[in-house]
């Protein structure tokens, strides 16, 4: 695992949502093991039937007053088929991405060829090393000069989708950042953050030892209860947060702090510092170190997955989350038990 401190990629989904999704194939006749959860949607008719020339359709879309999304998808992906079905195909949001944004969807373990620029041809499979893709679904906005000006993995509500949209259409990506925009378009005063019974009040990270994880929530945040409600809930999921020391910060206030890496900062700031675009998200470290994070909607099983890889010291075992993931469901599944990726 990196030792550099800086946030490592997860592609390793993609190899693995593969790989699990073949695995019953493999094992039909002598195992009872078998993964449930996988979805796919259909895509809505209005999606863009492109011919896979991106500087055309950038200019397409352009000449029409739009932006282009490029979908990155994958065959039976749970996140994916959530995005179409809550946000493309019967979103409250739908009408104003049909009429703002062409979208192309793309498989990121499709033979298609794809011409990114006239010079540039790929097929879709390689297209998620070309824009770093680390997650199912992707969405990566480009503008008038086929440049990516926004990209978000994972699946996103409606609500916080909007914001998105919002900041892309509006071309604010030409005067800041899409996690500035976001802070100062974020409704204060709807969530109180809650008390649970594993945080810990510590304003000294960098004096915590073994396994960190630090909850970025604040009192804008849309999917806070849901967490609280649900995985934080989960006796499970407290199991595996025992590893862990868990410290709550709020991402919009100036209490200070010692960061991991011993600079004193504050809480906003070191959201900042990280990057942190989605609320709540749970970073996890280990000897000083970001090891992995969790910063989009994961069903239970990812979600326990992404804690065990840290807290469990799987990460020096295994390149990232997902690749210890798949070791651990493929002993699953050899060994005769179900697997299942979705909650729904």
């Amino acid at each position: 695992m990196r030792t550099t401190g800086k946030r490592p990629r997860t592609t390793a989904l993609l190899a693995t949502l593969t790989v699990l999704l073949c695995a019953p194939l493999a094992q039909a006749e002598d195992s009872a093991g078998r993964l449930l959860g996988a979805k796919t949607s259909e895509h809505p008719t209005w999606f863009k039937e492109s011919f896979l020339e991106i500087a055309e359709d950038v200019d397409e879309a352009t000449a029409a007053g739009r932006h282009l999304i490029l979908y990155m998808e994958l065959n039976g992906c749970p996140y994916c088929y959530k995005m179409v079905e809550e946000n493309f195909k019967h979103g409250p949001h739908r009408d104003f991405i049909r009429t703002h944004f062409d979208v192309i969807a793309l498989n990121i373990k499709g033979d298609r060829e794809v011409a990114i620029t006239p010079d540039t041809r790929l097929p879709e499979k390689a297209l998620a090393e070309f824009y770093r893709v680390e997650t199912t679904p992707t969405l990566i906005f480009l503008d008038a000069t086929n440049t990516p000006v926004a990209k978000i993995g994972g699946y996103r509500n409606p609500e916080d989708l909007k914001r998105i949209l919002d900041y892309v259409n509006a071309r604010a990506y030409t005067e800041q950042s899409l996690a500035d925009y976001l802070r100062s378009h974020r409704e204060q005063g709807r969530y109180q953050l809650r008390a649970h019974p594993q945080i810990r009040e510590i304003a000294d990270l960098s004096a915590i030892e073994g396994p960190l994880a630090i909850l970025f929530e604040d009192t804008a945040c849309s999917a806070c209860d849901a967490l609280h409600d649900g995985h934080l809930a989960d006796p499970e999921v407290r199991e595996a947060l025992a590893a862990f020391t868990l410290v709550r910060l709020d991402a919009g206030a100036e209490t200070p702090i010692i960061a991991p890496d011993g600079t004193a900062t504050t809480a906003r700031a070191l959201a900042r510092d990280l990057d942190i675009l989605y609320r709540p998200t749970l970073v996890l470290f280990d000897q000083g170190q970001e090891r992995t994070r969790i910063d989009n909607m994961l069903y239970h099983y990812h979600f326990i997955g992404m804690l065990e890889y840290v807290g469990a010291g799987h990460y020096q075992d295994h390149a990232d989350p997902f690749d210890y993931i798949d070791a651990k469901t493929a002993a699953l599944l050899a060994a005769g038990e179900d697997v299942k990726i979705s909650d729904e």
